[in-house]
């Protein structure tokens, strides 16, 4: 194969946060999917073995996806990016898991990128790595990420430094396309 052909995110691992229950399910299987279709290697983080439940629209049940590997087994080390879905109820459970807030403090601090959506940024404030960085969320998070020092913007993606944000699904395809061009710059 030549180096043309080669797909942009081959030979990279990412690391997919998935919590016990509560995930929204698009927002992790579309970002999920556009990095598998790239290239990546990607492994499925949980606080617990077993299987994440993903919802939809942060009220209905979906589906249950595998955990590959829980966040105490782990490094940031492991992994060249990291994604966060959102979901109201994942995301705060997500930010309750001190290795899992650990893990992304970690990549992070070692420059490492990251894809965080939705209420995703609950967990990158938790982890106490907004100030200085502009990002957005959903909407209702805007205080959160000032008070955490970082500035709000209502874009559809933001990209600061290695961190891709955005809204909600609906920006999906935008943060899709901004995650697979970050970790692929990572190479």
């Amino acid at each position: 194969m030549s180096h043309s052909d080669r797909q942009p995110l081959e030979n990279t691992t990412v690391g997919f946060f998935l919590a016990p229950e509560g995930s929204e399910e698009i927002e992790f299987t579309e970002p999920r999917e556009a990095v598998s279709d790239a290239g990546a290697t990607v492994v499925v983080l949980g606080s617990e073995s077993g299987d994440g439940r993903t919802v939809n629209n942060d009220l209905d049940w979906s589906d249950a996806y595998a955990v590959d590997e829980t966040f105490d087994e782990v490094s940031a080390a492991d992994y060249d990016a990291l994604l966060v879905p959102g979901g109201t109820v994942g995301a705060d459970t997500l930010r309750t898991d001190e290795d899992a807030v650990d893990l992304l403090r970690q990549h992070l601090t070692d420059g490492k990128p990251a894809g965080v959506i939705c209420h995703g940024p609950w967990t990158l404030i938790e982890a106490d790595v907004v100030e200085g960085r502009t990002l957005t969320s959903y909407p209702s998070l805007q205080t959160d990420v000032r008070n955490a020092g970082g500035e709000w913007v209502d874009e559809e993606v933001v990209v600061d430094d290695g961190l891709v944000t955005s809204r909600d699904p609906d920006d999906l395809d935008a943060f899709c396309d901004a995650i697979v061009e970050e970790f692929a710059a990572t190479e």
